[in-house]
């Protein structure tokens, strides 16, 4: 393992430290716990969006908390969920009097622990809460083992981009919670692996690649894919991704989609743009026209090579919503 770090177990709690004193006018620590985070301004009237889930998935999931996205997020060990009480503090301190939206990735322990903060929200501090699942992995559903099995990855950022933008706009709990849903349905991600990562309490890579291998539909923590095999090249890999995701989305001949091109973690950007070619070129070829396109970093998985496609269909209403603009630490964009 060779990572800048000091101990391993104060790898996490150094990292939170460093990004209070980076984004003092961004971000507030609640309760004096640096695994519980909230805008540091906060709005009155409007619906509150929590997130939350381990770390090492920088941005996600606390860099997207800002103006025109989320408003607080529990942060746990790396890939490990933050607790109920983590996950409780924050609702409290983002509840703006309108309610509370939970909206965060199919995993069963943050399924677990959101649950039981919202219901202990309901009987300690009578705050209301909405819950969206997001479960957007198309390798759960390629493999044949139903909805359930999805995980949440990448495309959880349309998902929030679309519910920051309703609750910006003062749309009411209801309301946004629709719009979540509604993208929480159409998006659709897929992604490959070349090498693993280290967990640094771990130590060692929590699995191996072979020089030469690739895994298809590998999860953002090591769980397994569709396939593993031989490495093929970037138009071979875009087109095995594409022809899973066009087989699995929603998407009709002559949708306009959004396009989300994300590197794991230690995946040039270059090369990033260089898979977007071939993925225009197949949306082209496949009567789907592009509205816009995401390039970057957006959900990684600590130091692991790879990337991910996500696509969602949209119409005027997820255009619009799409568009707006965006002021985070770690993701900003002017409004369309």
């Amino acid at each position: 393992m060779k990572k800048f770090i000091n101990q391993a177990e104060d790898f996490i709690p150094q990292m939170l430290e460093g990004i209070y004193l980076a984004h003092p006018d961004r971000f507030r620590c609640v309760n004096d716990d640096p695994h519980c985070l909230a805008s540091a301004h906060p709005v009155s009237g409007k619906v509150g969006i929590v997130t939350g889930g381990g770390s090492g998935h920088l941005p996600l999931f606390l860099g997207y908390v800002g103006e025109g996205m989320l408003d607080g997020c529990a942060i746990g060990d790396v890939f490990q969920s933050p607790s109920p009480e983590q996950i409780l503090a924050v609702t409290q301190a983002v509840d703006g009097g309108a309610g509370v939206l939970y909206l965060y990735g199919n995993y069963n322990g943050d399924i677990f622990n959101f649950d039981m903060a919202a219901e202990m929200a309901a009987m300690e501090s009578d705050v209301r809460t909405a819950t969206v699942v997001v479960a957007d992995d198309s390798a759960g559903a390629v493999a044949g083992e139903g909805v359930t099995t999805r995980r949440g990855v990448a495309g959880i950022f349309f998902v929030y981009k679309c519910a920051g933008a309703a609750a910006a706009r003062m749309d009411d709990l209801a309301a946004v919670r629709r719009i979540a849903q509604k993208a929480a349905d159409s998006v659709r991600t897929l992604g490959v692996a070349l090498s693993p990562c280290i967990v640094p309490r771990i130590g060692k890579p929590g699995f191996h690649l072979g020089d030469n291998e690739m895994e298809i539909g590998m999860g953002i923590h090591g769980e397994s894919g569709i396939r593993r095999g031989p490495q093929l090249n970037a138009e071979q890999i875009v087109e095995e991704l594409m022809s899973w995701l066009l087989a699995d989305s929603p998407c009709q001949q002559g949708d306009e989609v959004a396009v989300l091109i994300n590197g794991l973690g230690a995946t040039p950007l270059e090369e990033l743009y260089l898979m977007y070619r071939h993925v225009n070129q197949i949306l082209a070829d496949s009567n789907l026209r592009v509205f816009r396109v995401w390039v970057g970093e957006f959900a990684t998985a600590m130091e692991m090579t790879g990337m991910s496609i996500s696509l969602m269909p949209v119409d005027e209403e997820l255009k619009v919503l799409l568009n707006a603009g965006v002021d985070t630490p770690m993701f900003r964009q002017f409004p369309a």
